[in-house]
Formats: structure tokens, C-alpha cells, sequence
């Protein structure tokens, strides 16, 4: 019997069945994580998504990640980033073309099952994320926000694309990201040091997953460390535990890295070369795509000749020299890539009208996101400098390099609950207006 009487008179009122066994799934995270997994599965079914293009030798099949894992599969370990034989690399973090290669050594390099499969998991991951979206708006706001917010997640095509679409790891970064931040909100009330293990071990898979969810690293450990000394709480055996955890996790990757590479290098090595990929001459505030090894045959061959390492130091030299050259103008590319990150960048597309509306909703919710944001901020919600740290820190990377859709996934969890938020308040106004 449901001892909550507003939902028991919600059902008296509605005799309808279908109304009345959505209040009873409303929520149900187990049904949300299943239609949520079950819509993004019939999408790769019933679009094809998972028949990739065999152009450029499958090449959009995982990109970097994927010519990896096709390496580590094919006994050539982790190397080959852009399919020559051009040895040992550390261009992309360890995790995702791991997982790769254990999928290609299964089900084929290359082929529609393994497509499929990855697909499939990058699909349950997203779909899992609707659980933190959940507890996050339910203890943030209310369980009308959390409910919104995972539903939203749940349905929103857009959501769908990068799990359905992209061999790579977006949509696990995303529901990293929510449950980490889910962990911090409630570290404040738990004990012992079971919590820090978890927080530890969770930073650690996002250092060898995406080492651009460490932005948010230090503000996650102070919010915890500081709200549990408001209360009293001893942390410093927990962090030093969580420390611990962290180091284990990413030490392996860092001893490989010296191994292979003769110095210390902290999980990737490419941040040169893409910052030249964002500065240097003909920059406008976008990834200068053409400068790409895999699409510039005088950059593939410096970098085959060079070796990573001197071919990114070289790219890096170039970008700080364009850099240095002129910072009012590098000041105009950032706020360029401000813009772009959470209004869109250009968008090539077969109608003008077309890129517009894409573009114009994506801007909808980042400003639906700011807008939501304020509003917590002002009303002193537990919790909103937490997510106002998250949405400051996590891009800036971003804009000094250059930014893309894909790039704001990971934290679009958080956005998603902000924007339900801001209008579940609108909501309420317009009800007692």
C-alpha cells in the first residue's frame, strides 16, 4: 500500500490503467534505466548505426581509439594511432581502446558485431546514467526535478546520438561524471572509509578514462574534506586512503608510459599537437581539422619521421609561438571557443536553416543551464556551488584549444537537471500566478 497520500489521491482521481501504472514507474529507476536502454538499442537496430562506413580502412570506426584497439587485438599492443606502423603511442587514455580490443578479439576488428556490441555497452552506460540524474535532482531540488531530469535523459534523442553513433568513450565519461558527482554531494553524511575507497577508485577510472574530467578533481575533494569538517567529520585518513587508491590506479599507466617512452608522461601526450590544432595560423575559434596527421600527409609523415613525442613537442612549439605572437588576438580565439562551447560551433550542414535550428537548440539548454544555475545559486540550494565549480572548471581546457559538440557530454547530466529545475520553478510560478 502507497503511504504517500498525494500519489493516493492522485490515483483515485485517475482511473485510467496506463495513468495509473505510470505512477507507479514514474520512479522506478530499474524501469528508466530499461526504456532508456531499450529506446537506444532499437535505435542502433532500426537506424543501422552500428554499419560503418568501411572508407579511409574503417577509420570512423573508433578513430584513434579504434586503430588502438584494432593494434592491441592484432598483437601490436597499444600503438598505431593513425594505422601506419608508427609504434608505441600514448595519444588517447588507456581505458576505452582497452575495452576496444577485448570487443574486436571477441567478435572481429572491424566488423558489424563488434560495432554493435560497443554501441550496445556505450548505450547501457547512458542509460545507466539516468540513476545518478535521479539522486542528484531528488536530493538537490525534489523528486519532481529528479523525476524530470532522468526522464528527460531517458527520451531526449539527442542524448541518444553519442551512444548510438560514436565508438568512443562520451557516454561513459557522462555517467562517470554523474555518479562522482553524486558521491560527493553525500560524502558529507557518510562514515567511515568505505566512501573514500569509492572516491578514490572512481577518480582513478576517470584519470585512464578521460584525463579532462581531473579538472573537477579538486574542487570535488575540497567540497567533500569541507563539508564533512562542518560536521565534525575526520577525513584525513580517508583522503590519504582515496590518494592511495588514485595513485594505484593511473602508477601502472605512468610506469608504461616511461617504459615505452624513456620520461614521465601523465596518462596522454597530445595536448601540444591539438593546441596547435586550436592556434596557429587561419585559427578562427575551430578545430582546424586539416592539420590532422590523418588528414594531412606532410603532418602524418613529420610525425612518422619524428616520433610522437618530437612531433607533438614540435606542435606545441608552434601554438605557444602563435600564442606568444599576439595574445590580444589568442584572448579573441577563447572567448570564440567560450561561445562555440555552449552556443555550437559552425555547423556544415546541406540546408542553412537546418545548422540554425541544431545550433539554436543546443544554445536552448546551455542557457536553460545558466539560467538554472542562477536561480540555485540564488535560492542557496545545497549542492549548487558544487555543480557551479563543475560547469566552470570541466571546459576551460576547452577554451584554449578548441571545443565540439561531443566535448560537453560529460557533464550534460548536470545540465539536464539545472534545466528541468529552472523549469519546474517556472512551473510553480505560473501555478500560483
Amino acid at each position: 500500500m502507497d503511504s504517500n497520500p498525494a500519489v493516493v489521491t492522485e490515483r483515485e482521481r485517475i482511473p485510467n490503467g496506463l495513468v495509473s501504472a505510470w505512477l507507479d514507474i514514474r520512479t522506478s529507476r530499474f524501469w528508466m534505466v530499461a526504456i532508456a536502454l531499450f529506446l537506444r538499442v532499437g535505435w542502433i537496430l532500426a537506424g543501422h548505426t552500428y554499419k560503418f562506413k568501411s572508407a579511409e580502412n574503417n577509420f570512423g570506426f573508433g578513430w584513434e581509439m579504434g586503430r588502438i584497439g584494432a593494434s592491441i587485438a592484432s598483437g601490436h599492443g597499444f600503438s598505431n594511432p593513425f594505422g601506419a606502423q608508427t609504434g608505441p603511442t600514448a595519444w588517447e587514455s588507456p581505458l576505452y581502446p582497452y575495452l576496444i580490443a577485448g570487443v574486436f578479439q571477441i567478435f572481429g576488428i572491424y566488423s558489424r558485431a563488434s560495432a554493435f556490441v560497443l554501441l550496445a555497452i556505450n548505450s547501457l552506460f547512458s542509460a545507466l546514467t539516468c540513476i545518478p540524474i535521479f539522486l542528484i535532482g531528488r536530493r538537490m531540488f525534489s523528486e519532481k526535478v529528479g523525476v524530470g531530469a532522468a526522464w528527460t535523459w531517458a527520451l531526449l534523442p539527442y542524448v541518444m546520438f553519442w551512444c548510438t553513433r560514436w565508438v568512443w568513450e562520451t557516454s561513459f565519461s557522462a555517467f562517470l561524471m554523474a555518479v562522482i558527482f553524486w558521491l560527493t554531494l553525500t560524502m558529507e553524511e557518510r562514515d567511515g572509509l568505505k566512501p573514500w575507497l569509492w572516491f578514490g577508485l572512481l577518480w582513478g577510472v576517470a584519470a585512464v578514462d578521460s584525463t579532462v574530467l581531473l579538472s573537477f578533481l579538486p574542487a570535488s575533494g575540497l567540497w567533500a574534506w569541507y563539508h564533512r569538517a562542518e560536521r565534525g567529520k575526520p577525513s584525513f585518513a580517508g583522503v590519504t586512503l582515496a590518494s592511495l587508491i588514485f595513485i594505484a590506479c593511473i602508477s601502472p599507466w605512468i610506469a608504461r608510459n616511461y617504459q615505452t617512452f624513456g620520461k614521465f608522461i601523465f596518462i596522454r601526450d597530445n595536448f601540444g599537437a591539438e593546441l596547435r590544432l586550436g592556434n596557429g595560423p587561419g585559427a578562427d575559434g575551430t578545430w582546424m581539422q586539416y592539420l590532422h596527421p590523418t588528414q594531412d600527409v606532410y603532418a602524418m609523415r613529420q610525425y612518422t619521421a619524428m616520433g610522437e613525442l618530437s612531433y607533438v613537442a614540435l606542435r606545441k612549439r608552434q601554438a605557444v609561438d602563435y600564442i606568444r605572437a599576439d595574445y590580444a588576438r589568442f584572448a579573441v580565439l577563447c572567448l570564440k571557443r567560450f561561445i562555440y562551447f555552449w552556443a555550437g560551433p559552425p555547423r556544415l550542414a546541406k540546408t542553412w536553416w537546418l545548422a540554425q535550428v541544431k545550433n539554436s537548440l543546443f544554445l536552448a539548454s546551455s542557457v536553460l543551464m545558466f539560467w538554472g544555475l542562477g536561480r540555485a545559486l540564488r535560492k542557496h540550494i545545497p549542492g549548487a556551488w558544487l555543480l557551479f565549480w563543475l560547469i566552470l572548471l570541466y571546459p576551460v581546457i576547452f577554451y584554449f584549444v578548441f571545443p565540439g559538440p561531443r566535448y560537453r557530454h560529460p557533464i550534460e547530466p548536470e545540465m539536464t537537471i539545472l534545466g528541468v529545475y529552472l523549469l519546474t520553478e517556472a512551473g510553480k510560478k505560473n501555478a500560483t500566478g
